[in-house]
């Protein structure tokens, strides 16, 4: 029997590993502040002078300046377009982008419903309703012909389209406009049928691949967890986290897996992957050490604050007198709401290999 020699073996495992870092032709996102490339801040007019995101030292860890991204350097969609050899995502809204490669319609303040939905309980002064799952779509077409020309259909066969996560901002808005806990929860199948009704529009587009992220465990937020203390310890899970809201988010994702669920049922060329952003961000503060991060709930980035959060919503990241701290790459949370680029990585590892996303990415 031959045997093929060991150099060549070597060059055949590079092959095979430089084609499988090429197995998307482009990535295509959407979703709200946790994905968002600088969509906001796109165009003459930059950075809204009230948007703090468009200020230092939001961005220094990686790009040494603010990009519009909510935190210190990278999101997820960021390290995924570096692991398949892709560019980073220019926002869809870059009048000089280059699309063919991917392109990013996720918006700081994006919801999942329409304005008419939140007008229609009482929360029309409430919202910031900023590019929503339906306008993003909307934005996508309006990119295709320059994407893909008259052949879409096979072009998009081979692109990674990243859906989410939606329905955060569906649940800030009200839950900070001061709505009950009960009401809120009646809007989650709403909600859900949204982002399920997006998912099959964008099939019908061409999508095959898709990824789609449940929201996070909002409960864990030292936003929240500062806006809404509580003198009583059952109020608190066991890693310190309120259960009240992190049981709205474990709703909205069980409906959600359900859903995609049924998608995948009825599409069966398409390959729908779930990734479990709850239950990784979870796992990050109940032992941040072993996501080689140290610091759980802290926040990294503002003016500080009393108790364990350092957190300051008087005061917030990229407002005056804030600052961030010396070691964000051992933070999990950057602003109080959003995470540190050390902690996107971590996201992205878990969702390419399989642990926090069924399937995994890299397990075609």
């Amino acid at each position: 029997m031959l045997r093929a020699p060991a150099v060549l073996i070597v060059f055949l495992l590079s092959v095979a590993q430089h084609g499988r870092s090429q197995s998307y032709n482009a990535i295509y996102s959407f979703g709200d502040s946790i994905s968002d490339t600088g969509n906001l801040c796109t165009g003459s007019g930059g950075c809204p002078s009230w948007r703090t995101t468009g200020q230092p030292p939001y961005g220094n860890t990686h790009f040494g300046r603010p990009t519009g991204r909510c935190t210190d350097g990278r999101v997820v969609v960021d390290f995924l377009a570096e692991h398949f050899g892709l560019p980073l995502l220019p926002p869809s809204k870059a009048s000089s982008g280059d699309f063919k490669k991917g392109a990013n319609m996720a918006i700081i303040g994006a919801t999942t419903m329409d304005f008419d939905f939140f007008k229609s309980h009482g929360l029309g002064n409430s919202i910031w309703n900023n590019g929503p799952l339906g306008t993003q779509i909307q934005w996508f077409q309006q990119l295709m012909p320059a994407i893909c020309g008259t052949d879409c259909k096979s072009y998009l066969n081979n692109s990674l389209f990243v859906v989410g996560e939606f329905g955060g901002n569906d649940y800030n808005a009200p839950l900070f406009g001061g709505k009950p806990m009960a009401e809120v929860r009646t809007y989650v199948p709403q909600i859900v049928d949204k982002i399920t009704s997006s998912l099959e529009a964008l099939i019908e587009l061409g999508a095959v691949e898709m990824l789609v992220p449940g929201v996070l465990p909002i409960g864990c937020f030292p936003l929240y967890l500062t806006l809404y203390p509580s003198s009583n310890k059952d109020d608190y899970d066991e890693i310190g986290c309120l259960k009240s809201f992190n049981n709205l988010s474990s709703y909205h994702n069980d409906l959600l897996k359900q859903a995609v669920s049924g998608l995948q049922s009825k599409h069966a060329g398409v390959r729908l992957m779930y990734a479990d952003f709850y239950a990784q961000v979870a796992d990050m503060v109940r032992s941040p050490e072993t996501f080689g991060l140290k610091y759980g709930l802290r926040v990294c980035c503002g003016a500080g604050g009393q108790g364990r959060y350092n957190y300051n919503n008087r005061a917030r990241c990229g407002m005056a007198g804030a600052s961030a701290c010396s070691d964000p790459e051992k933070h999990l949370v950057w602003d109080g709401i959003h995470l540190t680029d050390a902690a996107y990585r971590a996201v992205a590892d878990g969702w390419l290999n399989g642990t926090y996303c069924s399937p995994g990415i890299l397990l075609r």
